[in-house]
């Protein structure tokens, strides 16, 4: 039986290590787990400076430790031997805080190793490991990995520990499935909605302002528009009713809501320059949503309650991890909390699921999609409520997945704490897959700030809060999308729509009664009235990504025709003013993904 691609990538981290400690011996390891993609090392190397030239020199070690078809043995050795072991042989700090924070946490008294042996019996490398590792080398294929990249990282991810030099593998099964994932990690710096927002000037990050805090540029802020409004008139007929609830509140709210408890370090304080009062912006829009039900009397026949809110939160990411728009401090969710009974969600999470179907399939994401069904595990202990009140929910969201023709897995003990949820993987264009809408149910915040209906019996009964959020984050959104269409969106939601683009002065007025007529629609559209070239008028507009050129001269003019330029596919085709309009606004009513001229 073949060996995992993830038992292939940790095994190609043991000889990664092999390798530099035989160019390098005196380089003390650290540690190096298999990852997304690949595997690392983390090495200690003194004062050597290692560099990116130096990775050819080690792969090709690796490459040649692989053809020797050394074969990985387990071994252990008492936690004493370990620690004297790692202390007087190895002289390696590293592995001993390894062995001493593992006997702290776990409570072992003993600590496996694996060390690779020749077909001569030659042992060339042991590490501290828990496994597993393939039986033998021969099962990488040479050809199916590549080293990456050289990065710092500190000793436990703590800035005040030692900067180690992690060494980064990319490794898959086979060569083909390397090269397709180098060739689409090509494509995405291509597509990186970084250099694509600076270009398109659709968002600016500013050191002044702060990082994780982008600003819109009025391109920007068309694109956003349009998402958001397209999301509300999704919601608005299925009984949602918008709320505005303000940035800050006090810490009482995140005391009793639990978040206190367990986000404090993420959230910034706020303190009243007058007042000296003290105040949190806020980390989740939930808790203001449960005071907003809590103010009301309602009973059984109000049931379900939907509020929708596309609010700002704010969450202290670490700097190293902020990017653009995809990872951000300021965070706008399209959010929604509904309030109903344990009977009513399936039904609720049918209409939500509809709601992510049209939302996604408008943008071309469904294709390839998969959802996460995530249950509670064996430990019980772990999850607030009842048996009985998990097992309905539980169930209503898979019949619910089941009745709507989800492409859904079980996955045993991803639920939160507070109840289930089912989590939606989309891939964009290039195939990389992103963990975008969800749909929650809880159980906790009920509870927390106490809050209940009027049931037929008239007695109070706890309601079930369902958190949903269909783009996930308005910021993360679009830069994905930016990527996802490489910055040539689809005509409705294009901050520029149509330029028109006369061949000369002489047909100025003409180009401009085609602006107008353009306007009149509702088109967002200009008018290149430089005194450019025609070829250089066209490179501008196709650098912008303007979706259609309307190029206006004489024959146009006599005719009352324009000639069609279309962007995004390089067709070209002559139209009467009069059609073109018509066609342009179908496009658009229609959030059309193709162009009027494919």
């Amino acid at each position: 039986m073949s060996a995992s691609v993830e038992t292939k990538r940790h095994s190609l981290a043991h000889v990664l290590a092999q390798a530099v400690q035989e160019l390098y011996p005196d380089a003390k390891k650290a540690i190096g787990p298999d990852i997304e993609n690949g595997f690392y090392f983390d090495f200690d190397f003194g004062d050597f400076e290692l560099k990116e030239e130096h990775l050819r020199d080690i792969e090709k070690k690796m490459k040649n430790i692989l053809k020797q078809n050394q074969k990985f043995e387990r071994y252990e050795m008492s936690v004493a031997e370990a620690i004297a072991k790692a202390k007087n042989v190895e002289k390696n700090p590293y592995k001993v805080e390894i062995i001493e924070d593992l006997v702290a946490k776990e409570g072992i008294t003993t600590v496996s190793y694996y060390r690779n042996v020749t077909q001569q019996g030659v042992e060339t490398y042991e590490d501290l490991c828990r496994g597993p590792h393939v039986e033998k080398l021969s099962e990488i294929d040479e050809q199916s990995f590549a080293l990456d990249r050289i990065a710092g990282a500190y000793w436990r991810g703590d800035s005040e520990r030692t900067m180690l030099t992690r060494i980064y593998g990319l490794a898959f099964d086979t060569r083909d499935e390397l090269d397709a994932y180098r060739k689409q990690r090509e494509e995405a710096a291509k597509r990186d909605h970084r250099v694509l927002g600076r270009k398109l000037k659709l968002f600016t990050l500013s050191d002044l302002v702060g990082s994780g805090l982008p600003l819109l540029q009025p391109n920007g802020m068309i694109v956003r528009r349009e998402v958001e409004e397209y999301l509300w008139n999704l919601h608005k007929d299925r009984g949602y009713l918008r709320v505005w609830t303000p940035h800050l509140a006090k810490e009482d709210l995140y005391v009793t809501s639990g978040h206190a408890g367990h986000y404090l370090e993420d959230m910034f304080v706020v303190h009243g320059g007058t007042s000296k009062e003290k105040f949190h912006l806020k980390p989740m829009n939930c808790p203001h949503h449960m005071q907003l039900f809590a103010d009301n009397q309602f009973s059984y026949r109000d049931m379900p309650i939907r509020y929708f809110e596309p609010a700002t939160v704010y969450r202290d990411e670490k700097t190293g991890q902020l990017s653009g728009l995809t990872r951000v401090r300021a965070i706008t969710q399209d959010d929604g909390h509904l309030f109903c009974r344990v009977s009513q969600i399936r039904e609720e999470v049918s209409s939500i699921v509809s709601i992510i179907k049209e939302f996604y399939t408008t943008f071309g994401l469904m294709e390839g999609y998969w959802v996460s069904l995530s249950v509670r595990g064996e430990d019980r202990s772990k999850y607030l409520g009842s048996d009985d009140v998990w097992n309905l929910a539980e169930g209503a969201l898979e019949e619910a997945a089941q009745a709507n023709g989800l492409n859904y897995r079980r996955v045993e003990g991803e639920a939160a704490f507070y109840g289930p949820k089912l989590d939606f993987m989309f891939k964009d264009a290039i195939g990389r897959e992103w963990q975008l809408a969800t749909i929650q149910c809880d159980f906790n915040l009920p509870n927390r700030f106490d809050l209940s209906f009027v049931n037929e019996q008239g007695e109070r009964e706890q309601p079930v809060v369902i958190h949903r959020a269909i783009s996930g984050s308005l910021e993360r959104f679009m830069g994905i999308m930016i990527e996802h269409f490489a910055g040539r969106f689809p005509l409705w939601i294009s901050p520029e729509q149509v330029r028109v683009v006369p061949v000369g002065e002489a047909f100025f007025d003409y180009g401009r009664e085609v602006l107008s007529v353009l306007r009149a629609v509702g088109m967002r559209a200009s008018i290149d009235d430089s005194t450019d070239n025609l070829g250089k008028k066209i490179r501008n507009g196709e650098q912008a990504h303007v979706p259609y050129l309307l190029v206006v001269g004489e024959k146009e003019m006599n005719a009352r025709t324009v000639a069609v330029r279309d962007v995004r596919s390089g067709n070209q085709a002559d139209e009467s003013l009069d059609a073109i309009v018509s066609k342009l606004v179908t496009e658009r009513e229609n959030k059309s993904l193709s162009s009027l001229l494919a």
